[in-house]
């Protein structure tokens, strides 16, 4: 389990990342501070193919027409709440009755109705302009492949977002308009996962334990204890967060919102939030401790609907990862060579039943810091890859060279069942080609 009291974590004001984690003393509250005010800175096919004499059947030539049966053809002509002329996708109109809405369409959509439980759709993005730094824009893209490789892998569509759809919410509050328009746009998805621009999959097969949350419509990284006995305004990280598509989360999201700069009331919760987090040290109101005042304040009516996990990297500060990734790369490599049936060569598309295989063998690995488990989630609070405006209390080389690693390490993951694998970390473009049965066979050259 993740200790919080052992991590330095720095508010970012990226344009969509909002990423901390508990840090105690003054040093760290002063950098906390500093870092608010830097600025921007598929399940298999429908039809499983047929063979006969050799040769693909021509129904199996041509192409599907969608997920898993989803008919992206047909919309019946039966009125749903899509036709309400009062129907708006803004942050500032109230939605009622969305529940009834949901059920509805998906009873006008039956093929999308099957599955829905455990639906899940990503949502991230980045700000509209170029990046001021210069390698900005490449890293962006390097973490968005790696967030579409993994919804790839475990069949999530992914809604990638570059515009205010709310002019005044601006940096981290930009999350919540674009969070409500994804729900109103996919009443198919149960689930909407909110992941910062600046934070990295590391561990391709690990899948959400959505059975831990089946009583909750928001999850977020975080300590219990802090929000409510010590009141600190990082006790949770909201720069990722899964929130349940349904009728608590609209009107909570309104709640919430009710904080941000285009709220009458914005310069009010400002001081509302230093005054109940007395470790909060400037003065607007930001939307991480908008949630925990929410938690803290409401916990009848908000709170009890909210898990805060903390039993696994559900997100994972860098500074506390990167510099495990080699041993536990060492080990799962370890393991490959005596397991043959992680050595097995297999079609992406059922890659989650080797997951299983490597549940197997990684029971006893632990979760979170001291584990020998690869980390979920790597989140590079601080570093502003887009601004470069990174934090003092680290060098910028420090941040590009983490960046490179985790997302090489887990591109390796993604190129394995490919054939191919990253020899060097920080060698962007070697990828030797892997022999039959890697790893219990030589690499030829070595793989770092």
């Amino acid at each position: 389990m993740p200790k919080h009291n052992s991590l330095l974590r720095t508010k970012t004001s990226s344009f969509f990342s909002s990423c901390f984690l508990y840090a105690a003393g003054t040093s760290a509250s002063f950098l906390l501070a500093w870092a608010f005010w830097s600025f921007f800175s598929s399940p298999a096919p429908s039809a499983n193919p047929s063979f006969s004499r050799g040769l693909a059947s021509e129904a199996a030539l041509s192409c599907p027409a969608g997920k898993a049966g989803h008919n992206r053809s047909y919309d019946p002509p039966d009125p749903t709440f899509y036709d309400d002329p009062e129907l708006s996708y803004t942050i500032e109109k109230t939605i009622k009755n969305w529940d009834e809405k949901r059920r509805e369409w998906l009873e006008k959509h039956p093929s999308f109705a099957a599955g829905a439980a455990d639906r899940i759709l990503m949502v991230t993005g980045s700000q509209a302009t170029p990046c001021k730094n210069p390698i900005g824009d490449h890293l962006l893209l390097r973490f968005f492949k790696n967030k579409a490789d993994y919804c790839r892998i475990h069949g999530y569509d992914i809604f990638y977002n570059t515009v205010l759809l709310q002019p005044k919410m601006f940096s981290f509050w930009a999350k919540m308009p674009a969070v409500k328009a994804v729900m109103l746009a996919h009443p198919e998805a149960e689930w909407i996962w909110w992941v910062d621009s600046d934070t990295a999959f590391t561990d391709m097969d690990f899948t959400l334990p959505l059975d831990r949350y089946k009583a909750h419509n928001l999850v977020v990284h975080g300590w219990p204890h802090l929000i409510h006995r010590e009141k600190s305004w990082t006790g949770l990280n909201a720069g990722v967060f899964l929130m349940r598509n349904c009728q608590w989360s609209m009107e909570n999201m309104e709640e919430w919102a009710s904080m941000g700069p285009q709220a009458p009331e914005y310069d009010k919760w400002g001081v509302i939030q230093r005054t109940t987090f007395k470790d909060k040290t400037f003065p607007e109101s930001d939307d991480q401790t908008g949630l925990a005042y929410l938690i803290l304040k409401e916990r009848e009516k908000w709170g009890n609907k909210k898990n805060m996990e903390d039993e696994y990297y559900f997100e994972g500060y860098w500074m506390e990862i990167v510099g495990t990734l080699e041993n536990i790369t060492d080990a799962y490599t370890g393991i490959e060579k005596r397991e043959r049936r992680l050595r097995r060569r297999h079609a992406e598309r059922v890659g989650e039943s080797y997951g299983k295989v490597w549940e197997e063998h990684l029971k006893d690995a632990g979760y979170g810091r001291g584990s020998w488990r690869r980390p979920f989630m790597t989140h590079f609070t601080g570093c502003q890859p887009c601004s470069g405006d990174h934090n003092q209390m680290y060098s910028g080389q420090s941040c590009w060279d983490a960046m490179q690693i985790a997302l090489k390490n887990a591109d390796n993951q993604v190129l394995r069942r490919y054939g191919f694998v990253h020899r060097d970390l920080l060698d962007t473009s070697t990828v030797p080609p892997l022999p039959f049965d890697y790893p219990a066979s030589d690499l030829v050259g070595g793989a770092s």
